[in-house]
């Protein structure tokens, strides 16, 4: 059942072939073609001609190579890289002329060495049958992430018992980054819904960590691991945790838990499973077949006062009562203060074996307060007040 999942077919195996449109409207627009001997995908914006933007990638080595320039009447010039740190080396050059279908000119090394340059419009194949829902929507919103894609497999890794749940590894190789998809336990049809939703973070995280490396350039880092936290038969909740520096000023990490309701396949959100509010949680968002949970404006703000008024205020109280001693006010302002409403707005959270985790975010220069460990939220209190979701939470 899986290998259709894991696998994003083969571009010679597609056969239909489709001219790419996508992007066109920002002046975005996506090429194939060689550098020298060496097939290349290439991606511009030329909506403004005197500040055209653009990268490309070997299909050999699928790592993005930053380009910038301008477009003269039918002649761009471009540069590859830039000079971001300061060291003002000479960088390669790109100088292309307008063709009827696309653009051909040459490439030109800081020693003076030139390759002759060949790209026409990008076709795309389109997705197997079987493709990940994540992966057949490329084509139309990122098709040149889709070219990139089209040539990363996933490496089966460890396998490992989680909970009564059977596990198999996968790695990204290029990437290094991993995720797991359950091989046992669950009826056929949810266990299927579920490996979707993880895969296709997986190669969603792909993307993330390329778009990483090229904003950050040569000291550019991207690490993520990935830890399964509780399996039950309504859920499958997992933390991912990324530590990253891509050219902002300062490296910065952080979580993103993933919850699934394994009967939808659908993520769920804390009001799902726990509502403090007056009456139903009307919060809720109601799904359509694709699984959309976007809110409406109102809906937004509805849950923003929600969380500020009522859930922030009870959950202080609930921590405060269960673990006074890490609740304290500090005395010293570089402390952390958990006390601080502030910090729990937004938290993020998943399930445990003894409760609801809920961590707290703080400012970059107190991020060591992330993450403390012991802000559990037992069953007990958990079930007292339930969410829009029915689920069978486990016994304190």
């Amino acid at each position: 059942m899986l290998k259709g999942l894991l696998r994003l077919a083969p571009v010679a195996a597609l056969l239909f072939m489709l001219c790419s449109t996508a992007h066109a409207e920002d002046g975005r627009r996506v090429f194939t073609g060689t550098l020298g001997k060496m097939p290349i995908v290439l991606e511009m914006n030329l909506f403004q001609p005197d500040e055209v933007t653009g990268r490309y990638f070997y299909e050999r080595y699928h790592r993005d190579l930053e380009l910038s320039g301008s477009l003269q009447e039918k002649t761009l010039t471009l540069v590859e890289g830039n000079n971001r740190y300061g060291d003002e080396k000479p960088l390669p050059t790109l100088t292309l002329q307008e063709t009827a279908n696309g653009w051909q000119g040459e490439w030109k090394s800081p020693k003076g060495k030139i390759l002759q340059m060949q790209l026409t419009e990008a076709k795309l194949p389109a997705p197997a049958a079987d493709a990940l829902p994540f992966i057949a929507a490329l084509p139309k919103s990122d098709p040149y992430e889709y070219l990139r894609l089209q040539g990363l497999k996933l490496k089966p890794g460890k396998k490992e018992s989680f909970m009564g749940y059977d596990l198999q590894w996968w790695t990204q190789p290029e990437s290094t980054l991993s995720m797991f998809s359950i091989e046992s336990g669950y009826p056929k049809a949810d266990q299927q819904r579920v490996n979707q939703q993880l895969l296709e973070r997986l190669w969603s995280e792909v993307i993330s960590y390329h778009g990483c490396l090229l904003q950050g350039g040569e000291f550019a880092e991207f690490d993520q691991g990935v830890a399964p936290q509780f399996l039950s038969p309504d859920v499958v909740s997992l933390n991912i945790s990324t530590g990253y520096s891509c050219g902002g000023a300062h490296p910065d990490f952080g979580n993103s838990p993933i919850n699934l309701d394994v009967h939808t396949g659908h993520s769920l959100s804390l009001e799902d499973v726990l509502w403090v509010g007056k009456g139903k949680p009307l919060l809720h968002a109601d799904r359509n077949s694709a699984g959309d949970t976007s809110l409406t404006e109102e809906e937004n703000n509805a849950r923003f006062t929600y969380q500020r008024e009522e859930f922030v205020p009870w959950l202080i109280k609930q921590f405060t009562t269960l673990y006074p001693g890490e609740m304290q006010k500090p005395t010293d302002e570089n402390d952390c203060d958990y006390t601080d409403e502030s910090v729990w707005g937004y938290s993020n959270w998943y399930f445990t074996a003894k409760g609801l985790y809920l961590g707290p975010y703080f400012a970059r220069v107190q991020r060591n307060c992330d993450d403390p460990g012991w802000s559990v939220l037992p069953y007990a209190v958990v079930k007292q007040h339930p969410g829009a979701v029915k689920l069978e939470l486990p016994k304190d």
